[in-house]
């Protein structure tokens, strides 16, 4: 009961001090987070970030395998199989078929 509390709490401070701060400030956030969305340097390294994750999450699914074989359930071998099919030789691409180079 009191993580509730405590978080009905935040979550009414919360919408208190942003009425109070206005339109206006929220339009100075939004394109402040805009501009560094935007910053080459940020996407370059969240790119790259993201290509770390795939290949760290291919070499775990292997380690994984051969330590648990057939014990994992087919809907999960499954899928893991057909996202490991679509990305052969580690060539990592994204939805839009453009790889991070």
């Amino acid at each position: 009961m009191r993580y509730k509390l405590t978080f009905v709490v935040g979550l009414a401070l919360g919408y208190v001090l942003g009425t109070r701060a206005g339109r206006e400030r929220y339009e100075q956030l939004k394109k402040s987070a805009r501009q560094v969305a935007q910053n080459p340097a940020v996407r370059n390294t969240a790119e790259t970030a993201a290509q770390q994750g795939r290949v760290y999450a291919g070499k775990a699914y292997h380690a994984v395998s051969d330590k648990v074989g057939d014990h994992v359930p087919q809907s999960v071998s499954q899928r893991v199989r057909h996202l490991r099919d679509r990305h052969p030789n580690g060539a990592v691409e994204d939805d839009w078929g453009t790889s991070n180079t």
